[in-house]
């Protein structure tokens, strides 16, 4: 298996800083009008933990990731929560819930078979009537060359600033665009380290978006989030 970026491997401690979990209530609350009766979910890619720290309305919330040193976080921030250590792709616990959110995280899906199986362990672990929320940070037919910057500083006198650069593949026919990152990490004793991060993200139109859903056995919704990102909703059918 492809090695983890850095972000969530050797770096995953500094994470808290560079996507604060406060950044996540109004998104969380999002979330939650679309599934206003669900007592359970599973987060499929739940990273840090962030967005699930703001569910405390969901009875039950498993959250479940690739990245040891992310859900290790994830635990600090989420105590009460169960978590397991699993890729969305191949991912089986057992159990139903009311809901399955697919967070950015689906965006490290890099093919339609990729996006097949992820959507296969959601009907999974749904029962008919079962709800899949789909996130992708952006679909095909809006993305742009682009850059941003942020971060933020810790109580507990760290610090980190960051340069996000991304861009299309130079490949026409490639399913994917590029991230790079520069990441500058100030210890507590004033040190700073600077690394770079390479992220690789799938990117599709709607179309496939949908069909890859309803191949899963989904009947699908397309919403624009406050965010104007697209977001695909599937309920399972019998």
């Amino acid at each position: 298996m492809k090695r983890l970026p850095l972000m969530y491997t050797d770096a995953a401690d500094w994470f808290v800083l560079l996507t604060p979990p406060e950044h996540y209530t109004e998104e969380a609350a999002w979330v939650l009008e679309r599934i206003p009766e669900a007592k359970s979910l599973l987060e499929l890619g739940s990273g840090g933990g962030h967005l699930a720290s703001h569910l405390g309305g969901v009875e039950e919330v498993v959250l479940s990731d690739l990245s040891p040193q992310m859900l290790e976080s994830s635990k600090r921030l989420n105590p009460a929560r169960e978590h397991v250590e699993g890729d969305m792709r191949t991912l089986r616990l057992g159990r139903d819930f009311d809901a399955v959110l697919i967070h950015d995280a689906i965006g490290y899906m890099l093919t339609e078979q990729d996006l097949d199986a992820a959507f296969e362990t959601a009907a999974a672990h749904l029962e008919p009537g079962g709800k899949v929320i789909v996130m992708p940070d952006v679909v095909a037919e809006k993305f742009a060359d682009d850059t941003n910057h942020g971060g933020s500083d810790h109580e507990d006198g760290r610090g980190m600033r960051y340069l996000e650069w991304q861009f299309r593949s130079q490949d026409e026919d490639a399913t994917h665009y590029d991230v790079h990152y520069s990441l500058m990490l100030r210890s507590a004793d004033g040190s700073v380290e600077v690394i770079h991060d390479h992220h690789r993200i799938g990117l599709f139109p709607c179309k496939t978006w949908i069909a890859r859903l309803e191949a899963a056995g989904f009947e699908v919704e397309q919403e624009v989030d406050d965010w104007d990102r697209e977001v695909f909703i599937g309920t399972r059918k019998p």
